[in-house]
């Protein structure tokens, strides 16, 4: 039950998008069933590819999603921040707002132990359901995303507790939640120490070393974090599009040490598109990795379930039933909000909230919001006809989130539609002065007579108007032009929206860039990838400096060299790499 909590809480995430939080969420889940069904071993969604059996990393996921969406939607700022960052308030500024939202604190740290004692939940889910319950429990939600200490409170609180909450399951049960649980797993098995409730009576003294190094690692952690705020806000001062450079080149080389594979880059950068047309659109991008993440997890559990119970017996377990509560009372809360909220509200007030764009959404309610409700139609559509023919236990889970993202693509659907059609009816009331006036394209002289352009036998009425009349109509008409069908807008505008910006171009052309560093990468190898796209990058998108673009190359060329003789890390190796190591053996 709190896997499907998790994906639910993606309404609350959506702050207003309740049906595009739930559409991104069941589309994320979708993405995370493929791969091997947990209940019949059965491949799903793979379309005969041995990569795609493993399902998707969760790394290329996350990156992918918000990482390159985010470098492509902010690639275009080639100017730093020329206001100087002040960091004021010093440590007892953060310890008062700490003790103001103490019921944050202990709400967001037993989420994230709950979060970290089920397996397979992980850190990413118990984070953002954490941040769900508090914009969910505040009164004013309005300064979420933009600096509110309650959205960063609640969060680090379940991040700090996670870990700790993975130990339980770990050193009880021997069942490791995450990749370090994992690790610290092995490491005991490799001394010989069992996991199990022996592990209490025969190794206290190993469980309170482990405690201690937790808390002494969080105070630590503080320290250094305090120490080093001031020099990291300096990094503001810097273009993105210069750290947007080595911000791929790392995202793109984290993502290949989880499995070892160029596919899992170009997964990566797919996603980063599908993350930027959802950002864009007004989707919310959270309910996505949060409904990939619980995917196999809630489908596993629902088995679990279904064989320790008989029908829905288990719906009537006291835990259960409080989770049912907390999944129902907000829905019906809220529509009941929405419900007096539409009586009070006329249809233009109505149609300002819907179809207001905003600066992290610029293309919502436009033609590309409409054909991101589309494809997401046409995919859950093609998920119902490819899992039909999977055995019962192995189609169940999807034809369900197949059958409910279909409802609610057609809802966005038909929202994106009643928005364009209420926009067109709107853009015909404009007053005969107003309509008269764009006809025949009056304009004001600098010294104040009205001249008119055009040539029609009304000319005349309209130039012995007055100027004030012109003012006045002219405010009017400034007024409504954004909605007018046939007006020529800021980005070939209209009752639909914008229809392309330099903003979408620019992306686009930034993906274009990471797939030629991909293809780089795959013929000649990382190194000779970066020492290609770095520079080229810097003095072609970025417009660096030479000199500034000489050191950025050679910085990052001996970092990457050094690097997997200081850590762990496997460098991607291109065809010519692998040509040449077969050719002098």
């Amino acid at each position: 039950m709190l896997t499907v909590l998790g994906v639910a809480l993606a309404a609350v995430l959506s702050r207003g998008n309740v049906i595009k939080g739930l559409t991104a969420g069941l589309a994320g889940m979708l993405v995370g069933m493929i791969g091997t069904a947990p209940s019949t071993a059965e491949e799903r969604f793979t379309f005969g590819s041995l990569f795609l059996g493993d399902g998707l990393s969760l790394v290329a996921v996350a990156l992918g999603i918000f990482g390159l969406a985010e470098i492509a939607s902010r690639a275009s700022q080639r100017r730093g921040d020329k206001q100087s960052v002040e960091v004021t308030g010093g440590w007892g500024s953060g310890i008062r707002e700490w003790l103001t939202h103490w019921s944050q604190v202990l709400r967001g740290g037993l989420i994230g132990i709950w979060a970290g004692v089920l397996p397979g939940v992980g850190a990413t889910a118990g984070i953002w359901l954490a941040y769900g319950q508090a914009v969910a429990t505040a009164k004013d939600k309005r300064q979420f995303g933009k600096g509110d200490p309650r959205g960063i409170v609640g969060p680090e609180s379940a991040n700090n507790s996670l870990e700790a909450g993975d130990l339980i399951p770990t050193f009880l049960f021997g069942i490791p939640g995450g990749v370090p649980s994992a690790m610290l797993l092995g490491m005991l098995l490799t001394y010989g120490i069992q996991p199990g409730p022996s592990i209490i009576n025969e190794h206290l003294d190993l469980l309170y070393m482990i405690i201690w190094a937790f808390a002494i690692a969080s105070v630590l952690g503080a320290l250094f974090c305090f120490m080093t705020v001031r020099p990291l806000s300096s990094l503001t001062k810097v273009p993105f599009s210069i750290l947007a450079a080595g911000l791929v080149v790392i995202m793109l080389l984290g993502s290949f040490q989880d499995g070892g594979q160029l596919g899992d880059l170009w997964v990566m950068l797919l996603l980063g598109v599908a993350g930027w047309v959802l950002k864009s659109t007004g989707f919310p991008r959270a309910p996505f990795l949060i409904g990939f993440v619980l995917a196999i997890p809630m489908e596993r559990y629902y088995f679990l379930t279904d064989s320790l119970y008989e029908g829905f017996d288990w719906m009537l377990r006291p835990g259960a039933m409080v989770f049912i509560a907390i999944l129902v009372l907000p829905i019906l809360w809220n529509i009941f909000k929405w419900f007096r909220a539409r009586r009070k509200l006329s249809a233009d007030d109505e149609l300002k909230s819907d179809s207001a764009p905003d600066a992290e959404a610029p293309l919502k309610n436009s033609i590309w919001s409409l054909c991101a409700a589309a494809v997401l139609l046409v995919v859950f559509a093609g998920s119902l006809v490819l899992s039909s023919s999977y055995s019962p236990d192995a189609k169940l889970v999807p034809q369900l989130v197949g059958w409910v993202g279909v409802i609610m693509s057609l809802v966005v659907l038909m929202t994106e539609l009643r928005t364009r059609k209420a926009a067109a009816n709107t853009s015909q009331q404009v007053p005969i002065d107003a309509t008269a006036f764009l006809n025949e394209q009056a304009a004001v002289t600098p010294d104040g007579a009205t001249t008119v352009r055009g040539g029609s036998a009304a000319s005349g009425k309209h130039a012995a108007l007055t100027n004030e009349a012109v003012v006045g109509s002219a405010r009017t008409t400034d007024a409504l032009v954004p909605s007018l069908p046939g007006v020529a807008m800021p980005g070939g505008g209209g009752s639909w929206g914008p229809k392309w910006t330099a903003d979408a171009s620019f992306a686009l052309r930034t993906f274009a860039w990471m797939a030629g560093f991909l293809i780089l990468t795959a013929l000649l190898g990382y190194l000779a990838a970066i020492s290609i796209f770095l520079p080229t990058f810097l003095l072609i998108v970025a417009r660096a400096k030479l000199k500034t673009t000489i050191i950025y190359t050679i910085v990052f060329f001996v970092l990457m060299l050094a690097l997997p003789s200081l850590l762990p890390i496997d460098l991607p190796q291109g065809l010519l790499a692998s040509w040449l190591c077969s050719a002098f053996t």
